[in-house]
């Protein structure tokens, strides 16, 4: 508990030049360490998860879109007022600039309850790290449509960062053509990823297949009220772009026994699925990225 190093775990790399993946591990087991005291919305841990997140970001060349990349905002709930910011930044595109892709993520979790410390490993530490693999990814392959890196607050405590995002866009609205929000993504006890948002969106679907599953990781389309699974259309920060009739796809893992919980830690993360839940999420992104939105 409190390290800021990755624990050493046997892990097999999976063969891809796309990401660190020692780092990308490595992010995931410092945010979601005791030092960050959970991340809540409006306290000091989250605070410097949100330093963090920016000394990331200018590491891998991500430029802010709003100054030092913060987007402040307060807000009330149940008679409290928080003081909150969204983390952002952006890549241009190399040949549609003009048109915005969407990369989401929240770095806030539920922070100390009955001085337990809810670490948020999976919740969404793993979210944010694959924004920083994403970052990696793009120094050697440029994506086409520019990218905005929304780290985004107060997701638990009701997709609030993510609303204030889209209600309150420095980017037109009409030219983000797509979000890609990343909600749970490292463990899974049965090697499956699902991706919700082409039963709304159907012209997204040639792009979630062209990722080829293996016995390594599945990639589904299901828990979008179409197959008698748990619905999450509204269930992440994706919510918010869809509700603004912005197309989406999020990505994620069905709950398992430490969602919510003080023993979501790094320690119970899967980290040959996580990393190959992040090459799907990439491929997926590749495909889009060469479609014209």
């Amino acid at each position: 508990k409190g390290q800021t190093e990755a624990p050493k775990i046997d892990v097999e790399i999976i063969e891809q030049t796309w990401f660190n993946s020692d780092s990308l591990l490595h992010h995931v087991a410092v945010l979601s360490s005791d030092v960050y005291e959970g991340r809540r919305t409006g306290t000091d841990g989250a605070a410097q998860a949100k330093s963090y997140i920016i000394k990331q970001f200018k590491n891998l060349n991500i430029e802010p879109l709003y100054e030092n990349y913060n987007q402040d905002f307060s807000f009330d709930k149940r008679g409290q007022t928080y003081q909150a910011s969204n983390v952002l930044g952006w890549i241009k595109g190399s040949k549609s600039p003009e048109n915005y892709i969407v990369l989401s993520a929240h770095y806030d979790h539920e922070g100390i309850k009955n001085d337990k410390i809810y670490n948020g490993a999976d919740d969404d530490a793993s979210g944010i790290s694959a924004l920083f693999a994403f970052a990696e990814y793009f120094k050697e392959n440029p994506p086409k449509h520019s990218v905005v890196f929304a780290a985004v607050d107060a997701e638990e405590l009701g997709l609030v960062g993510s609303k204030y995002f889209v209600e309150n866009s420095i980017v037109p609205i009409q030219d983000i053509k797509l979000n890609l929000n990343m909600d749970m993504i490292s463990r899974s006890d049965k090697s499956e990823l699902f991706v919700i948002g082409s039963r709304y969106y159907k012209a997204l679907e040639p792009a979630i297949k062209s990722f080829k599953s293996s016995e390594n990781m599945t990639l589904l389309i299901g828990h979008d009220g179409s197959d008698g699974k748990q619905n999450w259309t509204n269930s992440s920060d994706h919510a918010s772009f869809h509700k603004a009739n912005i197309p989406f796809l999020y990505f994620g893992v069905e709950d398992h026994k430490d969602y919510h919980q003080p023993t979501d830690d790094f320690e119970n993360i899967h980290p040959n699925f996580y990393q190959n839940a992040v090459v799907a999420i990439i491929t997926v992104f590749n495909a889009l990225d060469n479609m014209e939105l």
